[in-house]
């Protein structure tokens, strides 16, 4: 017997449950692909040109840096952000301590949380916690406020001045990210550390002199530096988002639903490339034994 043709039923039941649904999702993988590499490629060019403008105000004493507006930038990002910052990074040291604790005592180890802590804080979670506040404070800000002047038509006022928008908006707020979330990775270590050590002596009856004898014995000065270079890292990656999402509805009439669209866009981008930042450190940390 001969195969039979399908029939022009057959062939539709097999479009709608096959072949479409198979197009639909790798069009949105190939959709989802190109607005990443262009939001890649437009905040690396945004950055060079950033780094232009801060290289000529070095070089050039005619072009000013713009430090009243650095300050401003530090106030809104930075200052503001340091309850918040303390609030999480002592809740993260508590639950660290009390998590640790019981498996530790199988081993008859409890002092050891000291040890762990101290590195953990320092390398990862120190500037992870100021990175994601950051991004959720100030990132969106950035990027909800450059938004409106870019659909309000402000940013083309400013070139119609002759004033460049990345001198005059961009290089102070990613200068200000990156001061900042040092700061900030410095404050949350020591908030963290402080937080795990008053929780050990108190309820954990962890000698204090111990605790801080082994935290000193375990944390070198190289897992403090390289999570402070990890935290300016950060700052500039949500200092560049939130600016680049911002600038890219110059010329557009998406209005408020283009910036509430930017603002989203700014948190969930900002987490992803801290974490893959995050990971491309620590692998290069670990491949040069600095881990």
């Amino acid at each position: 017997m001969g195969s039979e043709e399908p029939t022009p039923q057959h062939r539709s039941v097999i479009s709608t449950l096959v072949v479409q649904p198979i197009a639909s999702v790798t069009g949105l993988l190939g959709s989802t692909f190109f607005n990443v590499l262009e939001q890649v490629g437009y905040s690396f060019f945004l950055l060079m040109d950033a780094s232009k403008w801060v290289v000529r105000s070095i070089v050039q004493g005619r072009v000013r840096m713009g430090r009243r507006a650095i300050v401003t930038q530090l106030v809104r990002v930075g200052v503001r952000s340091v309850v918040i910052v303390c609030l999480v990074s002592s809740c993260v040291g508590l639950i660290l301590a009390f998590q640790l604790a019981p498996p530790l005592d199988e081993f008859g180890s409890r002092d050891a949380v000291a040890n762990i802590i101290g590195v953990a804080v320092l390398r990862e979670l120190g500037p992870l916690i100021g990175a994601i506040v950051l991004t959720g404070f100030a990132g969106a800000s950035m990027a909800a406020e450059i938004g409106t002047m870019a659909v309000s038509e402000e940013i083309d006022a400013l070139e119609a001045h002759a004033l460049n928008p990345v001198r005059f908006l961009v290089v102070p707020r990613v200068i200000a990210s990156m001061i900042a979330m040092a700061a900030l990775a410095v404050l949350a270590d020591i908030t963290a550390i402080a937080a795990s050590l008053g929780v050990s002596v108190l309820v954990l009856d962890i000698p204090k002199a111990t605790y801080i004898q082994n935290t000193l014995d375990q944390v070198k000065a190289v897992d403090f530096l390289t999570g402070v270079a990890k935290a300016a890292v950060f700052g500039v990656l949500i200092g560049l988002i939130a600016c680049s999402n911002g600038l890219r509805l110059v010329g557009t009439s998406a209005g408020a639903e283009g910036v509430g669209k930017a603002t989203t866009a700014t948190v969930v981008q900002s987490v992803v490339a801290i974490v893959i930042a995050d990971l491309i450190f620590t692998a290069i940390f670990f491949a040069i034994r600095l881990t």
